[in-house]
């Protein structure tokens, strides 16, 4: 029955989040794909982006692809490494996750209306407690 209900509040959080990214023309993987970029200190490969997000090469160019032909990402010259191409974040993509982060967190305070700050705080340790008792994934 918990694990139900755990797939039936991912469903309803990834459904209101996909209707609030739609306006701003993202899609929730391109999201995660800007957001893991913008993460990095120095440029990504796209090697790293695929380790990072666990998701094959090939998945990570296609993303690639549409934040690139949106304005939100580009992709680079590695300077050591004519073979190697970096993805690097611009400005449009910087003012794209500011305008997500006002999204999800419209999202999460949608899911969440209902519990009283006493059981979100609840709520939050359980999902740390899950979350970090989680064995890493190794492909």
């Amino acid at each position: 029955m918990l694990a139900e209900q755990l797939l039936r509040l991912t469903r309803r959080l990834h459904r209101i989040q996909s209707r609030q990214l739609g306006p701003i023309g993202i899609t929730p993987a391109q999201f995660r794909l800007l957001r893991t970029v913008a993460s990095y200190d120095a440029a990504p490969r796209m090697a790293d982006l695929a380790q990072r997000l666990d998701v094959v090469p090939r998945a990570v160019t296609t993303l690639v692809d549409a934040l690139e032909a949106s304005g939100r990402v580009r992709r680079a010259p590695d300077p050591d490494s004519r073979r190697v191409v970096r993805i690097e974040i611009t400005d449009e993509g910087r003012a794209t996750l500011r305008s997500l982060r006002n999204a999800r967190r419209a999202a999460a305070e949608e899911i969440l209306a209902p519990l009283t700050v006493g059981q979100r705080e609840v709520l939050g340790e359980l999902l740390s407690a899950l979350v970090d008792g989680m064995p890493e994934r190794h492909c």
